[in-house]
């Protein structure tokens, strides 16, 4: 099957059932990498924390995780309703591969997926964006 998509909400499943799909890969012996995208609200769930310390723990470096940090959720900035910052060096000190990127710039994430190295650890892109950026009315509002 050339691919899964999965869509999981706000519960924080997607990452734990990456984990799972790479975690199978791997032992099967199979090549194929596994894109996780999360928004940084999601990070409120402990399954998230839990599949970052797993992904780690078994040197997944065939899982990329994509981060959408546009510090907003559901009624307001992500920090007022659970501080996630310094992230990046959280994803570090678990054992990840972290880069930081403008999310608007489509080249970079490129890049970032096509030639970023392989460390054997699992990688996490966090890349910065603006909700609504460019529409007066929506950027960087929660209604």
């Amino acid at each position: 099957m050339p691919g899964v998509e999965l869509s999981t909400g706000s519960l924080g499943h997607g990452l734990p059932f990456g984990v799972g799909v790479a975690l199978s890969e791997k032992r099967d012996g199979n090549r194929s990498r596994v894109f996780v995208v999360l928004s940084d609200g999601e990070l409120n769930e402990g399954s998230n924390w839990e599949a970052f310390l797993v992904a780690a723990h078994h040197g997944l470096s065939n899982i990329d995780v994509f981060i959408d940090r546009n510090r907003l959720q559901s009624l307001t900035d992500t920090e007022s309703t659970l501080a996630i910052e310094p992230l990046e060096q959280k994803l570090k000190s678990f054992g990840w591969q972290v880069v930081t990127i403008d999310g608007h710039n489509h080249s970079e994430l490129t890049t970032v997926i096509e030639r970023q190295p392989n460390t054997g650890k699992p990688r996490a892109t966090i890349y910065n964006t603006v909700k609504g950026q460019g529409v007066s009315f929506m950027e960087n509002s929660v209604t």
